[in-house]
């Protein structure tokens, strides 16, 4: 049956493949975007675009507009950290959502709570501790909000973490943030982003895959421009599903590792879509569409997980354009003051050139599947705007 998909926010990164599942499934789709903000996803046929008030400028009156929307379809979607937010407040109780609610929310939202559960479950840990007043830890660690998204004066309010390496680089950020944000200092590990993705419901994990990051926007840290799928490492399963069991997890979810060495370390839970997911599409894990399911109705009947790839042969490398060509522009452009491994100007090139192709992986795009080429190349267009003439502004 047809029904009604509200998402949001429709500059999310995973916002056109969300999309994208939803009308493969048959859903009509609406999407609430920050008023006067372009976005790519206008460029996708068949998918209506409604504005809001930005939760940075007036969160109460965001939370009022999309609680009016809600009640127009049949099912709404957080998209990224910010619509998390704003839909565990805005939505009523027992409105139908494809995302966490309530503990869950705040789960997804606080990673004091999830350093603290995947502990708990036996995952492994870099080593951490909240900060108080204006004390901080031994350098270099990573400094990191502990709220992913909290209210300020009226507004919503983001931060992201660093990584520092003195204690005056510590104190001149805490400074910048203000006494009043909860901070944690994590101890650095260096090694591969990974990830490992699924769905919970009341029987457990299923619909499990796994890829590891090949490439970052910005060599010094960032999201991927790159990644690759891999096997799911078994060994975490278990833990995997004793977190999500122990904290009553349902729907979709993404735990991001770090791999260093033999040596597998919890990052974080994100409890939406994620910005990879055109990778878990790509190779037939359709996420937004059996959430969308079974929020509508928890016994309907899913399409058996692919099987996964046990070497580079059965393997898939998904790409972003637009994070590929600013990937290249910083390694042009050089380390500056980052004291890290900097990748060489010929291997990168090498390598965006389609070197990686020797290796046997089949190459994918983000936003690149019939009917998203206008999407694709709109998305790409603002990807670089954004992180060059866009930062220049700021």
């Amino acid at each position: 049956m047809r029904r009604s998909v509200l998402i949001g926010f429709a500059d999310a990164l995973a916002a056109p493949e969300v999309a994208m599942s939803l009308g493969r499934a048959g859903h009509r789709v609406v999407s609430f975007a920050r008023r006067g903000r372009p976005v790519a996803l206008r460029r996708l046929r068949g998918v209506e675009i409604v504005e809001v008030t930005a939760p940075e400028d007036d969160l109460a009156a965001c939370e009022r507009e999309v609680a009016a929307l809600t009640d127009e379809h049949d099912l709404t979607m957080p998209l990224d950290d910010p619509a998390v937010f704003v839909c565990d407040r805005a939505l009523a109780v027992d409105a139908p959502i494809a995302g966490p609610r309530r503990a869950c929310a705040r789960l997804a939202l606080d990673k004091r709570l999830q350093l603290r559960a995947a502990e708990d479950a036996g995952l492994r840990v870099p080593a951490w501790e909240e900060l108080d007043g204006e004390g901080v830890a031994a350098t270099p660690f990573v400094l990191k909000p502990a709220l992913a998204a909290e209210a300020r004066d009226g507004r919503l309010r983001r931060l992201a973490p660093r990584l520092v390496s003195s204690e005056a680089e510590a104190r001149e950020l805490r400074e910048a943030w203000g006494p009043e944000v909860p901070v944690l200092a994590q101890r650095w590990v260096s090694g591969a982003g990974a990830g490992v993705f699924g769905l919970a419901d009341a029987d457990g994990v299923h619909h499990l895959s796994a890829h590891r990051r090949v490439r970052m926007m910005n060599p010094a840290g960032s999201g991927s421009s790159a990644c690759a799928s891999a096997p799911v490492p078994r060994e975490l399963v278990e833990p995997i599903e004793r977190l999500m069991m122990e904290v009553g997890w349902r729907g979709m979810f993404m735990i991001e590792l770090l791999r260093s060495g033999d040596e597998w370390w919890f990052m974080e839970l994100n409890g939406r879509p994620w910005g990879s997911l055109a990778l878990a599409r790509r190779r037939g894990f359709e996420y937004p569409a059996w959430a969308a399911a079974r929020v509508l109705d928890e016994h309907a009947e899913l399409s058996p997980a692919p099987v996964d790839g046990e070497g580079d042969e059965d393997g898939v490398l998904c790409r972003h354009l637009g994070r590929e060509l600013v990937h290249m522009l910083f390694v042009l452009r050089g380390p500056g003051s980052h004291t890290g491994a900097w990748p060489s100007r010929r291997a990168t090139l090498r390598a965006l050139l389609g070197g990686e192709r020797s290796e046997g992986r089949r190459t994918a795009w983000y936003n690149l599947e019939p009917g998203m080429r206008r999407v694709f190349f709109e998305d790409t267009w603002r990807t670089l705007v954004a992180q060059t003439w866009g930062r220049r502004r700021a």
